[in-house]
Parts: structure tokens; C-alpha cells; sequence
């Protein structure tokens, strides 16, 4: 029934950096509406400490839906909190509550925020992999570019390091690309996204509040409920 408050949504860090976790929690505190769905994030501790790879993102793939698995019955719907969306489809297979990836969300958050979307990377071995998302989703057009940041999941925690070069990322993104959106490329970003929109005055995606929100409204419009809506 819509407005009903069937579980909880559950947003799983497939990596096993607790201050990613953390990051992503806090950052989803204006989305924890009174009357619910809860939203209850974990740490999958048999990932890897960040997914920096396709092999990264490959391996989480069978621990993931056996999390996933394991919780049906008190979800309401399932994120996967890793910008590469490991195990996406799989996961959509395991269960018949929604699964949403917060690198599709994020994106097509995006495209409702400006006409080109530029992607905030952390390492330039991930943009490969970013690309061919974004040509499978039958976006690319609409892709200003992706530049990364030179810095791992777990060297995000250096505030300065990390917002400083987030912001000149942002800043070429924009003025040497044509972005008039940007997104962050890792959940690990979450607690830059103000300072970030503030210095390069565009409006700027988290993809996991970009997940979690569309999560929000399959649960409270009950959109899907009891349908296998996984495709």
C-alpha cells in the first residue's frame, strides 16, 4: 500500500572502509523522513577497501547478492553504494525488492539538473570503466567528460586534499568540458558535495542521495509493490 512502511531500505558500501560508510550515513540524514522507510547503511567487509577496478568491482559481485539475499525479508528496497554499480543486474536477479545503483541514479539525476554532466572521478583507472556504463545506458551524448582526482577510496578522508582537488576537477569539468551538472564519482565523496557547489556554483549530483531519494519514492508510491519490476 503506498505510504506503508514495509522494511527498510538498505544501502549496502561494497567496499570495507567503515569511513565510507559513515560518509554515505551522514550524508543521507535529510532523506530519513519521519514515518519512514528506515534507511540503514552497511559495510560489505568482504570487499576489497575500495572498488578501484573492474576486478574490484567483479569480485563483490557473489558476496553482495548473498547479503542481499540474506536481508529480503526486511528490505524494502536495496542500494548498492558504489559508483561502478557492482553486481547491479545479479543483485536484480537475487530478489524481488528494487535494487538501484547509485552510478544510474546519479546520472540520470543529472540529466534532469543541466543538458551535459561532467563525472568526478577519484582514479583514472576508473573512468574506463565509468565510460562504458554511460555508452551502455545510451547516454553518452549528453557526457561532457570524466576526469579523476588522483586519489583512492580510503585517501578521501584528507579533507583539504581531497575538496581541493575535487574543486579543480569540478572547475575544468565545467570550463574546459561544457559541464553544467557535475556528479560524484564515489560514494566516499559525500561530505564534499556543499563546499563543492558552493566553489563551482553548478549544481552537483550525490549519488547516493540521488539512489536513496528514488528508493524513497518507489517504497512510498508502492510503485512496483509485489511485481517483479527487477529487469
Amino acid at each position: 500500500m503506498p505510504g506503508a512502511n514495509p522494511g527498510s531500505i538498505i544501502v549496502i558500501n561494497p567496499n570495507s572502509t567503515d569511513a565510507v560508510t559513515r560518509a554515505m550515513d551522514d550524508g543521507l540524514a535529510p532523506l530519513r523522513l519521519p514515518g519512514g522507510p528506515e534507511i540503514r547503511c552497511q559495510t560489505l567487509h568482504e570487499g576489497p577497501p575500495g572498488v578501484e577496478s573492474q576486478r574490484d568491482a567483479d569480485a563483490v559481485i557473489q558476496p553482495l547478492c548473498r547479503a542481499i539475499a540474506a536481508q529480503e525479508d526486511q528490505a524494502a528496497a536495496f542500494v548498492i553504494a558504489c559508483f561502478s554499480d557492482p553486481g547491479l543486474f545479479a543483485a536484480r536477479e537475487t530478489t524481488r525488492k528494487p535494487v538501484l545503483g547509485i552510478a544510474e541514479c546519479g546520472i540520470l539525476t543529472a540529466l534532469t539538473l543541466g543538458h551535459r554532466f561532467g563525472v568526478i572521478s577519484i582514479l583514472a583507472g576508473s573512468v574506463p570503466r565509468h565510460l562504458r556504463y554511460v555508452a551502455a545506458m545510451g547516454v553518452g551524448s549528453r557526457l561532457a567528460g570524466d576526469l579523476p582526482i588522483g586519489l583512492g577510496v580510503t585517501a578521501l578522508a584528507d579533507a583539504r586534499t581531497t575538496l581541493a582537488r575535487m574543486i579543480e576537477t569540478g572547475t575544468a569539468l565545467r570550463d574546459r568540458h561544457g559541464a553544467d551538472v557535475l556528479v560524484m564519482g564515489c560514494a566516499g565523496m559525500a561530505r564534499y558535495r556543499d563546499d563543492l557547489e558552493e566553489a563551482v556554483q553548478l549544481p552537483v549530483v550525490e549519488p547516493t542521495q540521488a539512489a536513496v531519494t528514488m528508493a524513497l519514492g518507489r517504497v512510498r508510491l508502492g510503485w512496483g509493490a509485489g511485481l517483479r519490476t527487477n529487469r
